[in-house]
């Protein structure tokens, strides 16, 4: 027998066991059936037990095996949102960043983002869905002072967007959100690297860029969020 679930949109959303990508999941939850991606699989477990529609998607996405084996073990016939959370924050100063280093942030903030989209683009064309990228202030500003590594990934990441949504118009809508400091675990760790006192009043909640999202996503077919920022009021 059918599943009341099984007529919602499909929104497969990556790093969704905390912070920004877990908000989104809970945004998303009252009208879509939920894909949580993660790489622990009891985290990942866990976050999809919040909701009735929710299955694990478990993957370390800067595998690119892991990747491709998990995306078929979906089946996808569709797949309306694609949001891409998940990611990595490295600071320190360029100087004495190395080669690994700059492969491990590139890896999961850029490569797997366009690894991923690609294996699931015969579902999104199916659906006429949507990417969303989850990007940064930092996709469009001059870097600061130990924050090199993290924007060019994050420059790298809206490029890629920008390209991405040409190649699909028509097809697949393609979205770019970049919010500022959000306070998340992550967002305190960049802070302490940089030797800044955390703050959460300068900070965005997690909600306020999955409201962001839902904007996205909500939009009828017709229009789309090309790029869009969001700073703390």
């Amino acid at each position: 027998m059918a599943s009341a679930t099984d007529d919602l949109p499909v929104a497969l959303i990556t790093g969704a066991t905390r912070g920004i990508g877990k908000a989104i999941a809970a945004a998303l939850a009252p009208d879509h059936r939920l894909l949580i991606g993660g790489r622990d699989p009891e985290a990942t477990a866990r976050a999809a037990a919040r909701y009735p529609s929710a299955t694990p998607f478990t993957a370390d996405l800067a595998d690119e095996r892991a990747t491709r084996e998990a995306v078929a073990a979906l089946q996808l016939d569709r797949l309306d949102v694609l949001v891409h959370s998940a990611g990595i924050a490295t600071m320190g100063p360029l100087a004495l960043t190395d080669r690994e280093t700059w492969r491990s942030v590139l890896e999961l903030d850029v490569i797997a983002v366009a690894d991923l989209t690609r294996l699931l683009l015969p579902a999104l064309r199916a659906a006429g869905g949507l990417v969303i990228t989850i990007n940064s202030g930092a996709g469009f500003h001059a870097a600061q002072v130990g924050e090199g590594l993290y924007a060019a990934a994050k420059f790298a990441l809206r490029a890629y967007t920008d390209g991405l949504r040409e190649e699909l118009r028509g097809e697949v809508r393609v979205s770019s959100i970049h919010p500022g400091r959000v306070a998340t675990d992550m967002q305190v760790e960049r802070q302490r690297q940089l030797g800044r006192p955390w703050n959460e009043d300068e900070h965005l909640a997690p909600a306020d860029v999955a409201a962001a999202v839902r904007l996205a996503v909500t939009l009828p077919h017709s229009a789309n969020v090309d790029e869009l920022q969001i700073r703390p009021a």
